[in-house]
């Protein structure tokens, strides 16, 4: 009998360990260039053997969490684990303290400990993450296997050079809405244009009375945008590429 109820004990704690990791979205913390970083984590029940990572970089004054919450349900669905960290100013994204170091150190974190798929490791970002996304991408191609953004754009020449950068042509995703006051159809498609003249592989998309608010048309713009991703995965293992770059 004792032995019984011990067996019965492991069952319901292992139960009650696996419903906690479906659906709880915990904060974590990761040493990246000898400082502490904050990020949120969501792990779903479904995940399985070799499963994709997708890495989410949040918009001005929000936080890992505020995309991280909006991927979840798919996450759930699909058995994607979504990693978002903070940036270390909350209002926008920089080279290098936000990475590409930061996300590397944070995407060799969890190969460590979770069953990630290496050949499908992928961003994602809004507005001021989408930005970072874009150029993240450029630096790192082959390392990451895809990038998907909302409502972001390169503005200047200075952003367009970051493409000489790429080694590898990465898939890229880009979709706004026709009435984004900050970033509006036009500069996304020229972004998308000036890729397509590199021979990138670019899928972009306009929404039709759509402003700058992703949050309430997450839920869409998310089963759009991972259509595109999960298609994509790395010919060959992950190379990293490490940069000096000149702190700001």
């Amino acid at each position: 009998m004792k032995r019984f109820c011990f067996l019965v004990a492991v069952v319901l704690l292992l139960s009650c360990s696996g419903q906690a990791r479906s659906d709880k979205i915990t904060k974590e913390s990761i040493t990246s260039q000898g400082k502490k970083r904050a990020y949120y984590l969501f792990v779903p029940g479904t995940v399985k053997s070799s499963a994709p990572l997708l890495i989410t970089l949040h918009g001005s004054g929000r936080n890992g969490l505020s995309l991280v919450e909006k991927w979840k349900d798919l996450a759930a669905k699909e058995g994607i684990i979504v990693a978002g960290p903070d940036a270390q100013d909350p209002q926008t994204w920089k080279t290098p303290v936000d990475g590409p170091d930061l996300l590397r150190d944070l995407v060799e974190e969890l190969k460590s400990k979770y069953p990630v798929n290496p050949r499908r490791v992928y961003l994602f970002g809004h507005s001021a993450g989408a930005v970072f996304a874009l150029g993240l991408s450029m630096f790192e191609s082959r390392y990451f296997a895809a990038t998907a953004i909302h409502a972001g754009a390169w503005r200047d020449a200075q952003g367009f050079a970051a493409m000489d950068y790429a080694k590898r042509k990465i898939p890229l995703a880009l979709v706004v809405g026709d009435r984004d006051p900050f970033f509006p159809a036009a500069a996304v498609i020229a972004t998308g244009n000036g890729l397509k003249a590199k021979g990138f592989d670019v899928a972009v998309t306009i929404i039709k009375g759509h402003d700058h608010n992703y949050y309430d048309s997450a839920g869409k713009i998310n089963q759009e945008l991972w259509s595109f991703l999960k298609k994509c995965e790395l010919t060959e293992d992950p190379a990293y590429e490490q940069y000096q770059f000149q702190k700001q």
